[in-house]
């Protein structure tokens, strides 16, 4: 280390450097004349004193208390926020095929809305989120929703079993009927014991108890995937029933070689009594697509965690009836110039007579069975929307685009006429300044694990 005093004879100034070690006056100092010498030795003392100062401000940095930050751990997500604020009626309903467990929402002295879902989930995951999202309050308040979940599929089911035998009096008693028998007796000893689960025209069938049970006259369809196939089949068999249909990720054809395969497999997976990994990954990738389940891990989680309220054996049969599905029997016919024509003329097939709204996310990995959907109905009477930045379930995914979607297309039925976007917008603007000022929650930081707590403000709406 050196410290002295250097003295340059061609500026005759003084530049005195303290605890300069040698590696940096080797690395500065050059053989030159003293004007340069001077030069670097002065920028070797300009860059100890950055060093210095930068390191002064990093000390008081580390001082600072960090005083006006509330931090809050993220809660997980959840389906439709906090389960007491929905207010369900569930109902057992007995069909001559079946028992249905029936989720009633909202004043039934209003219009009717029919849910049905897809294989592997039921109402609570499949809708209780999106009917509980803050924009579809307002329209919630002129309809009453019933979401039928199929026989077995609801939370905390008991396996289907079969009935009891005459002279077997320890043979289990089955719950639910045979499609065949009459339902006051019991089978004969020798006879086949299995549950037969409803094939996807028997579930379509089995709506009309419903309508029965609540004394319905007509209603609005809302079905995703397997759910908006028994409901097409119900509007094709009793088109005075149904007013609209909405259906997302709905199939028209029969199952291809592909997804046999794969359904196969998981239904021999399913029986045996457990939910395998195999199981749980083909169900997401029918959910959501891979995209979504690449991206989306927060509700990746949140559904794989709902698959361990399913009964295996239950789903084994519905994933297996839903496999062996027929074509529906829907068809466009244009009629030719000057030619008038009756749609399915000839073909046996049959047009649907209610107004259909599709929907689809972009990364659907059901997209070109919705195409293929949209090609059999008549466009006149067919709204196709493809949601983008979404995957197979937009409920989820995004409930903002499909709740105005739905809006519009029940606005264009005469229902809901005074409901404005504007409305709307002002509602959710103050649900969300509400979520940020409310007394319960944390900071203006805060961040919410689910997007279906929003609080709703109530809608004024105009006199006729």
């Amino acid at each position: 280390m050196y410290s002295s005093v250097v003295v340059c004879s061609s500026s005759n100034s003084i530049v005195e450097f303290l605890s300069l070690n040698q590696l940096d006056i080797e690395k500065n100092i050059t053989m030159n004349t003293e004007p340069n010498f001077c030069d670097c030795l002065c920028s070797v003392l300009m860059s100890r004193r950055n060093k210095r100062k930068r390191k002064r401000m990093a000390e008081k940095l580390t001082d600072i208390e960090l005083t006006g930050i509330i931090l809050e751990e993220t809660k997980p997500r959840t389906l439709g926020g906090d389960p007491s604020s929905v207010l369900l009626q569930e109902d057992d309903i007995e069909t001559g095929r079946g028992t249905l467990r029936v989720a009633v929402q909202g004043d039934r002295s209003k219009a009717a809305i029919i849910t049905y879902h897809d294989i592997g989930l039921n109402h609570v995951t499949n809708f209780q989120g999106f009917f509980s999202y803050g924009d579809m309050q307002p329209i919630l308040r002129h309809f009453c929703v019933y979401h039928i979940n199929a026989p077995g599929q609801h939370d905390g089911a008991l396996p289907l079993m079969q009935r009891q035998e005459i002279g077997d009096p320890k043979a289990p008693v089955n719950m639910n009927t045979e499609p065949h028998d009459d339902p006051a007796m019991p089978l004969v000893k020798g006879a086949d014991k299995r549950y037969h689960f409803p094939s996807m025209d028997e579930l379509s069938e089995m709506i009309l108890p419903v309508l029965q049970f609540y004394g319905i006259k007509h209603f609005i369809g809302f079905g995703m995937g397997a759910g908006a196939n028994i409901l097409t089949r119900f509007a094709l068999n009793h088109p005075e029933k149904v007013d609209a249909l909405a259906l997302v990720n709905c199939t028209a054809s029969v199952s291809g070689w592909t997804e046999w395969g794969w359904q196969k497999l998981n239904t021999w997976y399913l029986k045996s009594g457990s939910m395998t990994g195999f199981t749980e990954d083909y169900l997401l990738w029918h959910w959501f697509g891979q995209k979504t389940v690449d991206q989306n891990y927060d509700l990746v989680r949140m559904y794989r965690d709902t698959m361990k309220h399913i009964n295996p054996h239950n789903l084994a049969l519905f994933i297996e009836s839903y496999t062996k599905r027929t074509a529906l029997a829907v068809h466009r016919d244009l009629p030719k110039l000057g030619v008038k024509s009756t749609p399915g003329k000839n073909t046996g097939a049959r047009a649907l007579d209610c107004d259909v709204l599709l929907m689809a996310g972009d990364n659907s990995p059901h997209l070109d069975a919705m195409v293929d959907m949209n090609s059999r109905i008549d466009p006149s009477k067919t709204s196709w929307m493809k949601i983008s930045d979404c995957g197979g379930m937009p409920l989820e995914e995004a409930p903002e685009k499909v709740c105005d979607a739905f809006r519009l297309f029940l606005q264009g039925l005469g229902y809901v006429p005074f409901m404005s976007q504007t409305k709307i917008m002002e509602s959710r603007s103050a649900a969300s300044r509400a979520s940020l000022l409310g007394a319960g929650g944390g900071g203006r930081g805060s961040i919410t694990g689910t997007t279906h707590q929003t609080p709703v403000v109530q809608e004024q709406e105009a006199e006729c």
